[in-house]
């Protein structure tokens, strides 16, 4: 790759103390970084075409790391690596490791249902479930042991509370979840994934399908969230990675196959930018 920032040694300064950083890293939001989520190599596969090539890239705990590029670059394929869910697609093939904690999530031994819980995802089409607002919540919960009727209530009163849905649905929890706008089923689809305690959020484009002002509630949701938990967000909305991200990751399709041009913070992805399409990018000039 032109200009690949992987070639070189890169040097950060983070409360004026300077410490030297490995391929592809531009440093922490902070002054301690911890990467929750390492994956090194990572090559994805359906059947004879290949969506992802040969991807390396630490995600830090608490942070907000943002995915973007064009469309088809792979960013949705890496964000379901994630948590497995391409075991769901026939034919799919995985290549190199992920690491969560230090546990490869690919060893035969993982459980891949506790793996699930551990990271909850949000679609870009909200997707409630076709049940009560207090069902949607409560199911999940049933499904993984939590059924004690005062701990469930308490669950989902707290978590209607993080999304700042509480106010709102209190006195209509029965309610059909369809009932509600595409901003507020798209929160209690939030709600639900935080209702299992995850350690991580992916999000696929959460607020593409919201008209202006639902995305912006989201938005700010999201942002709320941050530090609480680690969240990984594909994005097609260069302003809303620039606003809520720590960390941006850049995609782009080279010989038919995705790949991680540029990954550091977001402020430096934007401003000043190490690879030449990630500049193009991001000016509007391509994608």
């Amino acid at each position: 790759m032109t200009s690949n920032p992987a070639q070189s040694t890169q040097i950060n300064r983070c409360c004026d103390n300077a410490f030297t950083l490995g391929p592809l890293q531009t440093g922490p939001a902070c002054c301690d970084p911890e990467p929750v989520i390492q994956v090194k190599n990572l090559s994805l596969q359906y059947g004879t075409k290949t969506a992802l090539e040969n991807v390396t890239l630490d995600i830090y705990r608490g942070c907000i790391t943002a995915l973007i590029g064009p469309s088809g670059c792979g960013k949705t394929s890496f964000l379901s690596a994630l948590n497995r869910l391409i075991d769901l697609i026939p034919g799919c093939k995985v290549q190199g490791r992920i690491l969560i904690d230090g546990n490869d999530i690919y060893d035969a031994a993982c459980d891949v249902q506790a793996l699930r819980r551990q990271i909850g995802m949000v679609f870009q089409k909200p997707v409630p479930f076709p049940l009560s607002i207090r069902r949607n919540i409560a199911l999940p919960l049933h499904e993984h042991g939590i059924k004690q009727r005062a701990e469930v209530e308490a669950i989902i009163e707290q978590v209607l509370r993080d999304v700042g849905l509480w106010h709102e649905v209190c006195d209509r929890l029965d309610t059909a979840a369809h009932s509600l706008s595409g901003g507020q089923q798209q929160r209690l689809c939030i709600a639900r994934a935080l209702a299992l305690s995850p350690q991580i959020l992916l999000m696929d484009e959460p607020c593409s399908a919201l008209d202006p002002i639902a995305s912006g509630v989201v938005e700010d949701l999201i942002s709320r969230l941050r530090g609480r938990y680690t969240i990984v967000i594909v994005t097609h909305n260069l302003a809303q990675a620039r606003r809520i991200a720590n960390y941006a990751a850049v995609f782009w399709v080279k010989e038919r196959a995705g790949e991680l041009v540029e990954f550091g913070q977001c402020q430096h992805i934007f401003e000043t930018p190490a690879h030449e399409l990630t500049a193009s990018y991001i000016n509007g000039i391509r994608g």
